[in-house]
């Protein structure tokens, strides 16, 4: 991470599957991220050395990948912004795929303001009974 405060879209990817992959389980496998992210097993160890020297993963060399407690943080961020903006793809009547697909590319340009304004927009919509 070349800012320390600023993690690159990849880097907030790997964050985000790792905290998705370790709902079943404790200990994550670089072979899973690789799979579910489409990616390569060294692009996967890569990032996790880059990840583990930012203290967002403790990572064994057999044992498998947990987050920290920041990077634990960071994940569930990233997270729930992905799940607001496809909550908000969804509402605009995109369907669920594309809303997936369109997500993921955009949840890392979107600026914090303009996710607290897709956030208020989407708790209106749904407070409201509809007409």
């Amino acid at each position: 991470m070349k800012n320390k405060n600023k993690l690159t879209p990849a880097n907030e990817d790997y964050l985000e599957a790792i905290l998705v992959l370790e709902k079943n389980k404790k200990k994550v496998k670089s072979v899973e991220i690789a799979r579910m992210l489409s990616v390569s097993q060294p692009g996967v160890n890569k990032a996790m050395n880059i990840l583990k020297k930012g203290g967002l993963i403790e990572k064994d060399d057999y044992s498998g990948i947990t987050l920290t407690e920041k990077g634990r943080a960071e994940a569930e961020k990233v997270y729930q912004r992905h799940l607001l903006i496809n909550k908000f793809l969804r509402m605009l009547g995109v369907s669920a795929e594309v809303a997936e697909r369109d997500c993921c590319k955009i949840e890392h340009v979107l600026s914090e303001e303009t996710i607290r304004q897709i956030e208020a927009f989407c708790q209106k919509k749904t407070a409201k009974p509809s007409d």
